[in-house]
C-alpha cells in the first residue's frame, strides 16, 4: 500500500480534490497530466470510493467489488486520455429469467446468439411476436445510445439540441416525454418481458413505471446508453481495478493524494479558495484557485455553509456472496454457468415489480421482494485465489430493488434480515437445491454473505439516504440551473463531480472528466 502522503500547507495548489472516489482521481489525474498542482483530500484510509474491492470474508482469499460492480458509462475516452491499465470484458449472456408457465419451470435467456434468444422467446410466449417487439425496441434505444453518449462529455447541450442530434420522435416521445411504462406496454404483452424491460428504470430508483416524475425514465437512459450500446461489462479484477489505476495515474502525473484528511469547511469566496481538514491527529488549511468536490450536493453544502438540497433515499438492497458451487436450476434446459453469468432476474414481473412498489410506498416490506444477480467470476475468475478456482467456488452479486431507506429506520438490522431472507427464498423458489446449501464459509465458520441497506450505505459511504445516485438522476442536457459542463455550483472557484452531477451516477467517471474541463477552460485562475 502506499504511503499517506501529507498537503503543503505553504503553498496555493491549482486544484484541490475532494474526495478520492473515481471521479475525484478521474479529474484529479486529467489535471495533473495538464501540468496543473492537484491535491486531493481523502477521508478515509484508501482511495476508490464505492468502486472498490475488497476481501468480506475472513480468511477467504476473494476479492469482491463491495459496493458498484459493472461498468458501462465509462468511455473509452476517459481509459484512452489517462492511459489506464484497465480492462474490462463481455458477459457471453445478457440475461436469464426463470419462470413457471403451465406447472413447468421455464424460463427467459438472452444472449448466446440471435437463433437462441429467438427460440428462448418462442418457448416462453409461444410466438415471434415478442422477440421482434424485443428487437425493435433495443434498436431504438441503440439508436438514441449512438448519438446520446458521445455527448456526457461534451458541453452540456440544451434540450432542444439534443433533441436535434437524437432526431427521432418517436424515440424522443418514449424516453425523455411519456413515463417509460408507456413504451414498455405499446410495446410488449407478455408480463415477464415487459418487467425484464423495466427493470433498468429502477435501479436505485423508487419509482413505478407511470411515474409523472419521469425519474424512471433517466434511469432507464442511462442504463441503456452506456459506451453507444448500452452493454453492462465486467471489470478486469474487480471494481477495484479502476481506482487503483486511476489513483497510480493521478500521482504518476504528480498528484498529492492525502488519505486519512477529512475536509472540514470550504470557504470559496475569495481570490482562492481555503480548504480546512483535519486527520487523526491533527488539522490544517490548504489554499486553491479551485475546489473540486467528489461528494454528494449534501456534503458539498455542509462544507461551504449552503442551504442543504432536498434529502435523497436509496433504494436497494446490496448482498455479496461466495458460493462453492453454482446452485442447479429446476429449469434443466439452461446451463447455470449461463444463467448466472449475465443478470439473472428474480421476481421481476412487471406485475410484481408494481405490487413491489406499491406495497413499499405503503410502509411494508415487498411480498415478493424483486432482484437481480450476476456471476462475477464466471467472466473474470481473476478475483478469486487460485485454490478457490480450481475449487470451483463462484461470487454472487445481488441488487434488490424496491427496497427504500424509509423500510429500515425503525430497526435496520431486523429489517435488512427479514428483506434478505425474503429474497433469497425468491431465488429458491427457481433453485433445484436451496442457495444456503451452496455457500462457502469463512475462517470462522460463517456463511460468507453480507448485505447491506441503503442505511448501511449511508454510514459506510455517507451516500446520502443510502441513494447511490447521490439524488434523482437529471437528464443529460442543460436546464436554467445548470452551467455548462453541469459541474458549477453558485461559487465560482466550486465544482461539483460526483454522482449527482448532472450526467454524473454510475462508474463513469464524466462528472470527474467534465469538472477538469471546466477548470482547464477557466480563465484568470
Amino acid at each position: 500500500m502506499t504511503a499517506p502522503e501529507a498537503p503543503r500547507t505553504d503553498r496555493t495548489y491549482d486544484a484541490v480534490v475532494v474526495g478520492a472516489g473515481h471521479n475525484g482521481l478521474v479529474a484529479a489525474a486529467y489535471l495533473a497530466r495538464a501540468g496543473r498542482s492537484v491535491l486531493v483530500l481523502e477521508r478515509l484510509g484508501r482511495t476508490g470510493g464505492a468502486a472498490v474491492s475488497t476481501r468480506p470474508f475472513a480468511g477467504v482469499d476473494a476479492r469482491l467489488s463491495r459496493y458498484s460492480y459493472l461498468v458501462s458509462l465509462l468511455p473509452e475516452k476517459i481509459v484512452r486520455d489517462l492511459d489506464l491499465d484497465f480492462r474490462v470484458r463481455a458477459r457471453t449472456v445478457s440475461s436469464y429469467t426463470p419462470a413457471e408457465r403451465d406447472g413447468r419451470p421455464t424460463g427467459l435467456l438472452v444472449g448466446g446468439g440471435e437463433r437462441r434468444t429467438r427460440e428462448a422467446f418462442a418457448r416462453l410466449t409461444g410466438s415471434d411476436r415478442e422477440y421482434e417487439a424485443w428487437r425493435r425496441f433495443y434498436a431504438m434505444t441503440g439508436r438514441v445510445a449512438r448519438r446520446v453518449f458521445p455527448t456526457l462529455t461534451e458541453p452540456l447541450p440544451t434540450r432542444e439540441e439534443l433533441r436535434r442530434r437524437v432526431d427521432d420522435e418517436d424515440a424522443w416521445r418514449a424516453l425523455f416525454e411519456e413515463p417509460v411504462g408507456v413504451t414498455v406496454e405499446e410495446h410488449f404483452a407478455d408480463d415477464l418481458v415487459r418487467g425484464v424491460v423495466l427493470t433498468d428504470a429502477l435501479i436505485g430508483t423508487f419509482a413505478d413505471a407511470h411515474d409523472p416524475s419521469l425519474k424512471q425514465n433517466r434511469c432507464f437512459l442511462y442504463h441503456v446508453i452506456g459506451g453507444g450500446t448500452g452493454a453492462w461489462n465486467v471489470p478486469v479484477g474487480g471494481m477495484g481495478a479502476l481506482t487503483d489505476a486511476l489513483a497510480a495515474a493521478a500521482r504518476a502525473a504528480g498528484a498529492v493524494i492525502a488519505t486519512g484528511h477529512e475536509a472540514v469547511r470550504i470557504d470559496p469566496d475569495g481570490r482562492t479558495a481555503e480548504v480546512a481538514y483535519r486527520t487523526a491527529g491533527t488539522e490544517g488549511t490548504v489554499t486553491a484557485r479551485h475546489v473540486l468536490v467528489n461528494a454528494s450536493p449534501h456534503t458539498l453544502a455542509a462544507l461551504t455553509g449552503d442551504a442543504p438540497p432536498a434529502p435523497a433515499e436509496g433504494a436497494q438492497l446490496k448482498v455479496n456472496m461466495l458460493l462453492t458451487r453454482l446452485p442447479r436450476l429446476r429449469d434443466r434446459s439452461v446451463d447455470p454457468r449461463e444463467a448466472f453469468a449475465g443478470t439473472f432476474h428474480i421476481a421481476e414481473g412487471y406485475r410484481q415489480l408494481a405490487a413491489a412498489h406499491a406495497r413499499a410506498a405503503a410502509g411494508e416490506l415487498p411480498a415478493e421482494p424483486p432482484s437481480e444477480i450476476y456471476c462475477h467470476s464466471l467472466t473474470d475468475p481473476t478475483v478469486l485465489g487460485p485454490d478457490l478456482a480450481a475449487q470451483g467456488y463462484q461470487t454472487l452479486t445481488l441488487f434488490g430493488l424496491h427496497a427504500p431507506a424509509r423500510l429500515f429506520a425503525r430497526d435496520n438490522d431486523a429489517v435488512r434480515e427479514d428483506l434478505l431472507k425474503a429474497t433469497l427464498a425468491q431465488l429458491d423458489a427457481h433453485l433445484a437445491e436451496p442457495l444456503a446449501d451452496c455457500l462457502a464459509t469463512d475462517a470462522d465458520g460463517r456463511p460468507c454473505i453480507e448485505a447491506k441497506s441503503p442505511l448501511d450505505l449511508e454510514r459506510d459511504l455517507r451516500l446520502p439516504g443510502g441513494n447511490i445516485f447521490h439524488r434523482d438522476l437529471a437528464w443529460p442536457h442543460a436546464r436554467e440551473d445548470t452551467g455548462r459542463w453541469g459541474v458549477e455550483t453558485r461559487h465560482a472557484r466550486v465544482l461539483l463531480c460526483g454522482a449527482g452531477a448532472v450526467r454524473g451516477g454510475g462508474v463513469s467517471g464524466v462528472p470527474g472528466h467534465n469538472a477538469a474541463m471546466a477548470v482547464l477552460e477557466a480563465r484568470g485562475d
